[in-house]
């Protein structure tokens, strides 16, 4: 079981579902980019502010394994857990469908810093997500 920091929770849209009537995988990107973005909204910064300091995170890899369907209506809760690994800040993210608690997807995104445009440790992205990493 992971340590989760934060979890937001969401509802799948009818336009987000294929001929087959469940979640275009490429939906589930979606989803977890806007839990990240939430996560970082809840420290108290945005990337927009942190790319007006010169500071870019950007995704150098996802990995995602799909379990359970969403199906339009569906609620599902995204979780997040955050390790760092070298200059890479390792996001694992898990999806559960609501009403059962079910495992809907099992990601990772593995996502790295530009600093003014070259890739860089950031000072301030290390202080900024410090508190959430896990105790060694």
């Amino acid at each position: 079981m992971e340590n989760y920091i934060h979890e937001l929770t969401m509802k799948v849209r009818d336009y987000e579902c294929d001929l087959q009537g469940i979640v275009n995988n490429a939906n589930y990107q979606h989803y977890l980019e806007h839990a990240r973005h939430e996560f970082l909204l809840g420290t108290g910064t945005s990337f927009a502010a942190l790319h007006e300091q010169g500071i870019d995170a950007v995704v150098a890899r996802i990995s995602m394994a799909f379990k359970t369907p969403l199906k339009s209506g569906d609620e599902f809760v995204c979780r997040l857990a955050l390790k760092k690994e070298g200059i890479r800040y390792v996001f694992i993210q898990d999806i559960f469908r609501k009403a059962d608690n079910k495992v809907v997807l099992k990601g990772v995104v593995e996502a790295v810093s530009l600093v003014n445009g070259r890739l860089a440790e950031s000072p301030a992205l290390n202080q900024l997500l410090a508190p959430y990493l896990p105790k060694e």
